[in-house]
């Protein structure tokens, strides 16, 4: 099976790179993003599985980043990283299509569970995709 290939979008950089190291040594293909516009433009070049977005962030929140990264991108899925959470942020980005929410620290052995979650659910809507196409064509 191909790598999953994660896309961890976070202003705090030690976080960023001691979460990717941690996400690399359990398997997964790991690009970083310091706010959410160097998300948007990843994501614009990159075939992505599962972004971990942050919430709290300059420039554009994670909130933001998220409702335009499923318009363009809609089988991305999203989990939600936060050390500020919220009820009403968790709803916001559940509303608006986040896949899950996690608080940070994340223990890195639930950040892989979800990350497997979230990826199972992507290869099934792009496989429902790729069969409704397929019914078009036929």
């Amino acid at each position: 099976m191909d790598q999953i290939k994660v896309l961890l979008v976070d202003d705090e950089e030690r976080f960023l790179k001691t979460t990717a190291k941690l996400l690399q040594k359990k398997g997964f293909a790991v690009q970083t993003a310091g706010n959410g516009l160097e998300a948007l433009d990843i994501l614009k070049q990159e075939s992505i599985h599962v972004t971990l977005l942050d919430v709290k962030m300059p420039i554009m929140d994670g909130l933001e980043t998220l409702k335009i990264a499923k318009q363009r991108h809609p089988l991305v899925e999203m989990i939600m990283l936060t050390g500020h959470a919220t009820v009403e942020a968790a709803m916001d980005g559940l509303k608006s299509g986040a896949f899950d929410y996690i608080m940070k620290p994340a223990d890195i052995d639930e950040l892989v569970l979800k990350i497997k979650d979230a990826h199972a659910k992507h290869l099934l809507q792009t496989q429902k995709r790729n069969e409704l196409e397929k019914a078009k064509r036929d």
